[in-house]
């Protein structure tokens, strides 16, 4: 009896080790030297294409274009941030934290 189970040992042993051994990835075929894959081509090609429109320079004409710039950009940033602040401030639930807060006191 002890060497029929020495024998199903051994063989669950060489399976464990077909398994452990066998390859868990096969990498496909290596392309040919001569293969372009066109969608790597086209991939490439959109990638590149903001780079092929062709865009003028943007220089001011003045200092006081420039000047106005400044301002008008300067200004939005303030209206942006101003209404960030309101929005905060006036956040309804915050103001019922603050009031339940004060009611635990």
């Amino acid at each position: 009896m002890a060497r029929s189970s020495n024998a199903v040992l051994a063989v669950a042993v060489l399976v464990a080790v077909a398994l452990v051994m066998a390859p868990s990835f096969v990498a496909p075929p290596a392309a040919r030297a001569g293969d372009l894959d066109l969608r790597v081509a086209a991939f490439g090609a959109a990638g590149l294409a903001p780079l092929a429109v062709e865009q003028p320079a943007m220089a001011y004409d003045s200092v006081v274009a420039m000047l106005q710039s400044w301002l008008v950009g300067g200004t939005v940033l303030t209206v942006i941030f101003a209404a960030a602040i309101i929005a905060a401030a006036a956040n309804p639930l915050t103001k019922r934290r603050q009031e339940v807060q004060n009611m635990m006191k």
